[in-house]
């Protein structure tokens, strides 16, 4: 308790210091952001695949585009391994990359933003023409300590932006639109379901094939590339073409059963996607998942029982537990679960295992029984790590591939 309230105490001083860094980096490299189009999306979820939309069509469209997200840049016509375990790089980083997009010509600059970055002003010095916020759910309060200042942190970059944009059907809209109002900020709003500036029907005109949970994501990248003045039928073909980036909603495996790996680690994102696969499934939804040590605390009992309104066999397992106790963890998102879920061993799952749970600390044990109790029909997700190449257990991080673990076990 009071290592936090000193971390609390001291985190002012600390956005001080990274400030003071933010201002050599500009310096150091003449203000690279200037001669760029930058656009910048931040939100508790759908970030990336927001992201990549919006770098996908522009590079289609120009090829003059660039980008940092939680898993790679781009850059010069080049993807970047980030090497960091971060969304947002550290200021120099950052100016480092742009200033190697001005060397290469490059034209357009997408950066995923975290709220920390914001808080941090590793962004200072980079004035935006575009900017999105996706969506803003509980999540960071480890960090920010109340949901206001999250939202506060999240708007800095809509302040910081010629143009700025805001999902109309959000539960963050009334507080984001009347935050900006107060400051005179001008903003546009996007929704699927009420009046606003943009509403993408495009999409259903022409049959493109767009997952109920992704509809948020095309709309807020189809607002950002409207505003850029991109033609709508570059940004459809765009669209068509568009994958979704390594780990999000990626089916690893599709024969008698399916297995899907996603980055989903929020209350939100796991009803989106889990209410998206309980649409298709044909036989039980098996849901291996945890939840970070030393992070939002406060989530765990609600993705147990977001979790439990869609799944049917539940294996709670760990997610970068740090210096805290797994144990702990399961216990905190088991508290959650629905009441018609049992506790039973892991020794016990079987084919027919239904409404149960179980506890597996070790995450590669974890995809190993998940895959020895998979039948016809099931649908497995693995949900938290996704394209992260590292797992925290205490102060060490780990070696860990979601992916290749988990064809390694399908081949034995």
């Amino acid at each position: 308790m009071y290592i936090e309230k000193l971390k609390r105490r001291i985190q002012p001083v600390i956005n001080i210091y990274h400030l003071f860094r933010a201002v050599i980096a500009n310096l150091l490299y003449s203000f690279p952001s200037r001669k760029l189009t930058i656009i910048g999306v931040s939100g508790t979820d759908g970030k990336t695949t927001t992201t990549h939309l919006i770098h996908h069509v522009l590079n289609k469209y120009s090829r003059k585009s660039c980008m940092v997200s939680s898993i790679s840049a781009y850059v010069n016509g080049r993807s970047l391994e980030t090497s960091l375990h971060v969304t947002t790089p550290d200021s120099f980083k950052i100016q480092r990359l742009l200033k190697k997009a001005v060397n290469g010509k490059d034209k357009y600059f997408i950066f995923e933003s975290t709220s920390h970055a914001l808080d941090q002003h590793r962004l200072w010095g980079i004035y935006f023409d575009v900017s999105v916020i996706t969506n803003i759910t509980s999540e960071h309060l480890d960090y920010h300590k109340e949901f206001h200042r999250y939202t506060r942190a999240k708007a800095k970059l809509l302040l910081n932006s010629a143009i700025a944009i805001i999902n109309r059907d959000d539960t963050s809209y009334d507080i984001l639109s009347e935050y900006l109002k107060k400051r005179k900020k001008r903003y546009f709003t996007y929704s699927l379901t009420k009046k606003a500036d943009f509403n993408f029907d495009t999409a259903k005109k022409l049959n493109i094939s767009i997952e109920e949970f992704n509809n948020y994501n095309f709309l807020s990248a189809y607002s950002v590339l409207r505003s850029l003045k991109i033609p709508e039928k570059d940004i459809i073909s765009g669209f068509t073409s568009f994958k979704l980036p390594e780990g999000r909603v990626e089916t690893v495996f599709n024969k008698d059963y399916r297995i899907i790996i996603d980055f989903a680690h929020t209350p939100n994102s796991f009803e989106n996607i889990l209410k998206s696969i309980y649409k298709i499934k044909k036989n039980r939804i098996i849901h291996i998942f945890g939840s970070a040590g030393l992070r939002d605390a406060v989530k765990r009992p609600l993705l147990g029982r977001v979790s439990s309104k869609y799944s049917d066999v539940i294996i709670l397992t760990e997610e970068d537990y740090r210096t805290e106790d797994p144990e702990r963890i399961m216990e905190e998102i088991a508290k959650g679960l629905n009441s018609n879920f049992k506790f039973i061993e892991a020794k016990d799952l079987s084919f027919n295992s239904r409404n149960v749970y179980t506890k597996i600390i070790n995450r590669a044990e974890a995809v190993r029984k998940a895959i020895s109790i998979a039948t016809n029909g099931d649908i497995l997700i693995f949900t938290g790590k996704s394209h992260e190449k590292s797992l925290a257990r205490g102060k060490i991080e780990y070696p860990w591939n979601e992916k290749r673990t988990i064809l390694k076990f399908l081949k034995k």
